[in-house]
């Protein structure tokens, strides 16, 4: 895995934490307990800090970055879906960022919410607890998440990091 400091910015990963020797993480960065950090995902704090919670997964080519003003914040138990840009954001605990989102700049994505496959979720966007994300611009949608989906992907992926952490092995 390609881990680095930037300056005195020094990447702090929980021991429980799995990270793939294809993610890359830089700076100014904390990965809590039981996440999982997919190939391809790139987590740059290098202009702020990016802060991953325990149990939530970071999925292939997902991109974490930040910017001066605004940090990059991933709750617990959270899901952050294939091709995933976030930048700038706070997703809260138990919410789900699916394929393809981009997430922007003060966006707050509450407790429980999704946010759709291909989803733009403009800058200072809220995303009420329980609320469904969909569209390019991002529209809130009426009725409740199924939050359901979000535990089961949670603990699939828990169960995937153990297995990778346990089986994998580089054959070439």
């Amino acid at each position: 895995m390609a881990i680095y400091a930037l300056g005195d910015q020094v990447p702090d990963i929980h021991p429980t934490a799995f990270v793939h020797p294809d993610a890359t993480i830089i700076g100014s960065v904390t990965i809590g307990a039981g996440s999982s950090i997919w190939p391809g995902a790139v987590l740059r704090g290098d202009d702020g800090y990016i802060s991953v919670g325990r149990d939530t997964s970071i999925q292939d080519g997902s991109v974490l970055h930040t910017t001066p003003m605004w940090p990059t914040i991933v709750g617990d138990e959270c899901i952050v879906g294939h091709i995933v840009h976030l930048e700038g954001c706070t997703v809260e605990d138990r919410a789900q960022v699916s394929n393809g989102a981009i997430v922007l700049h003060q966006v707050v994505v509450r407790t429980g919410s999704i946010v759709a496959a291909n989803a733009v979720v403009l800058n200072g966007l809220e995303v009420p607890a329980g609320a469904l994300a969909v569209g390019a611009p991002a529209v809130i949608k009426e009725g409740r998440a199924k939050m359901d989906v979000v535990a089961m992907g949670v603990k699939s992926y828990i169960d995937k990091a153990a297995r990778y952490r346990s089986q994998m092995r580089r054959i070439d």
